[in-house]
């Protein structure tokens, strides 16, 4: 038994002490080469740092993409962390890294730190970035529509690395459908990618604008190819929903939006599809409750994380109340949705500083109640929380027969 004045200490303990499961990433596996993002270039051209510079920079979008990426590099670190406090929840994370690595935070020149990340082995680097994160193990984004990527696959499927779980991505497939694929070319498409990927889940983003069902080929793709597949292959679907593409298209990935969506389609699918399981994200604060009233209703949906704009310290305290308040322990709070390797470090370090407080008032309340709380208690919790509700719905234990 754990008094009540020393909760707060115990899980900060716990949640330092347990390596967690990173549901959502875009990262990518050492055998994936060049498509795997690490270093200082790369974590300040990322494109919450480009949507800041053009608020503090008069350089037009066509003249910043435009110049090499080292020269954006610098103009970002130059714009955003010299003339400018880096105090908002992007920049300050590329701080975070540097200060984990004991390199300069505030230096006028990027040269020492390029430096120290070109003397890195890649390999060994992504065993020290897991190490500081935190992580067992992370999840990737997968698209076998991907010019880029599909080659990286043989048939037999690309060589195993334990860290590193595939996620067969859909968007090109659902969002961008040929008028000449069939069901049947679709299923038998997902089919052979699945052996070959071996994907913990199938996944989607979706517009604020998604209807289920509709009178187009997505819902035709859905009902007769991919909710059969996943059901059959015994793996869920991911949809996250929400996305308005290109709202600016001059500043490319920085330019995409979010949008109120209308729920009413994911009951639909739970509630007709109860052999299939949805891991759901809404990126819209205001679908954030109607999520948690469906949860409760279908133990076939499974909310996880807070996604995109809404991985905020102030947004995520409030989203995660409200889903302990409504769902207990049954739900995956956050994943990373890192691009770059090095974002492993300061995204888990936030969420374990904004978890902490979030369980321990749970805790305490719970103590003020009448119920004693346990280390034993406490340690069960966060493995749920970060580990073993992905486990348990199933997308670790999988294998593919066909």
């Amino acid at each position: 038994m754990i008094p009540r004045n020393e909760i707060a200490s115990t899980v900060r303990d716990v949640l330092a002490a347990t390596e967690f499961i990173d549901v959502h990433t875009h990262l990518f596996a050492p055998r994936f080469g060049e498509l795997g993002l690490w270093g200082i270039d790369e974590l300040l051209t990322y494109h919450y740092l480009e949507a800041e510079l053009f608020r503090f920079s008069d350089i037009a979008p066509a003249a910043y993409f435009h110049l090499s990426k080292t020269a954006r590099a610098d103009l970002i670190w130059k714009t955003l962390f010299v003339e400018n406090a880096p105090i908002s929840e992007a920049a300050r994370g590329v701080v975070a890294v540097l200060s984990a690595f004991g390199l300069p935070v505030a230096a006028p020149s990027l040269d020492p730190i390029r430096e120290y990340f070109r003397n890195q082995n890649a390999a060994d680097h992504v065993a020290r970035v897991f190490r500081m994160a935190g992580i067992r193990t992370v999840v990737m984004t997968n698209d076998p529509l991907d010019p880029a990527e599909a080659p990286l696959w043989s048939s037999e499927g690309a060589p195993g690395d334990a860290r590193f779980h595939a996620a067969l991505r859909l968007d090109r497939l659902l969002n961008e459908p040929g008028a000449e694929e069939t069901p049947a070319e679709v299923r038998r498409f997902l089919d052979r990618w699945a052996k070959r990927m071996q994907p913990v889940y199938m996944a989607v983003s979706l517009p604020d604008t998604f209807r289920f069902p509709d009178d187009d080929v997505r819902t035709g793709l859905l009902r007769s190819a991919v909710l059969p597949a996943c059901r059959d292959l015994n793996i869920p679907l991911a949809l996250m929903i929400g996305v308005r593409r290109q709202v600016n298209p001059a500043i490319f990935l920085a330019g995409d939006a979010s949008g109120r969506a209308d729920l009413r389609s994911l009951e639909t699918l739970c509630r007709e599809y109860p052999e299939n399981r949805f891991l759901v994200t809404v990126l819209s604060r205001e679908n954030q409750h109607e999520l948690c009233v469906l949860a409760r209703k279908f133990a076939n949906l499974m909310p996880f994380g807070c996604w995109w704009f809404l991985n905020n310290p102030s947004i995520v305290e409030e989203i995660t109340r409200e889903r302990l308040e409504m769902l207990g322990t049954s739900f995956i709070p956050q994943h990373s949705d890192a691009r770059i390797l090095e974002q492993l470090i300061y995204k888990w370090k936030n969420t374990r500083r904004a978890m902490a407080p979030i369980l321990a008032r749970g805790y305490e309340l719970l103590i003020d109640d009448g119920r004693a709380v346990t280390r034993a208690d406490i340690e069960r919790d966060v493995r749920k929380l970060f580990c073993g509700n992905f486990e348990r719905f199933g997308m670790l234990t999988s294998t593919f027969t066909g």
